[in-house]
């Protein structure tokens, strides 16, 4: 009986470690989250910055518990994304009225309108970790158990966010409890687009958006 003769490590040229390099390297670049908002200024974002955006203390808040909301308003970031992990906290509070808001990604601004168009991750008693079709379908595409939400939201206080959208899938995370996981089925939807925060019109809501993070995928 002869053994076999010892497997020798297999040599590797300089261009493939380059190779093996640059890939490891876009890797790690894309699956590291970046800041969508620094905090003190709307720099990347676009929006009704006058009357209903302001910053205070390093979030983004719309909206006023004295006065009501006269109608939706979206702050939008001004460049799109396609596949991507958003990660953010939102706080909601209201007196009276529809007191609601949202997260909209993969969304278009409607020309010479204040609305926009596409899936939002939505924000307010009844509503938390839904996805819905704003101004396209007008409905709920995805709604998650009422006792799942009631376990993981905290009223009127800061909520963690997070909104994986890939591919033609949407999954929904509230305080790190899935809420909903949707695809769409129809093609003709476009899976690209505009992240956006919203105030709802007709209530007295107060909202804040801070530490905002997007984590584009391949």
């Amino acid at each position: 009986f002869r053994p076999p003769p010892a497997r020798l490590p297999a040599m590797r040229s300089p261009l493939y470690a380059v190779l093996v390099g640059l890939c490891l390297g876009s890797f790690a670049q894309a699956a590291s989250p970046k800041p969508i908002f620094d905090g003190r200024s709307f720099q990347g974002w676009e929006g009704d910055t006058q009357k209903t955006w302001r910053i205070e203390n390093g979030a983004i808040v719309g909206g006023s518990l004295t006065e009501k909301v006269p109608r939706n308003e979206f702050l939008a970031t001004t460049r799109s994304y396609t596949n991507f992990v958003l990660r953010l906290k939102v706080k909601l509070q209201g007196t009276e009225g529809f007191v609601n808001s949202g997260v909209q990604i993969r969304s278009q601004r409607i020309p010479n309108h204040h609305e926009m168009i596409g899936y939002q991750a939505d924000v307010g008693e009844g509503w938390w970790g839904c996805i819905y079709d704003e101004s396209r379908r007008n409905k709920v595409l995805a709604k998650p158990d009422p006792a799942v939400v009631a376990r993981a939201v905290k009223p009127n206080d800061w909520n963690d966010y997070e909104i994986r959208a890939e591919g033609r899938r949407v999954v929904l995370k509230l305080n790190g409890v899935q809420t909903v996981d949707y695809t769409e089925e129809d093609l003709s939807i476009p899976q690209h687009g505009l992240i956006a925060v919203q105030v709802h019109g007709d209530g007295k809501a107060l909202v804040a958006f801070k530490d905002l993070t997007v984590e584009e995928l391949p």
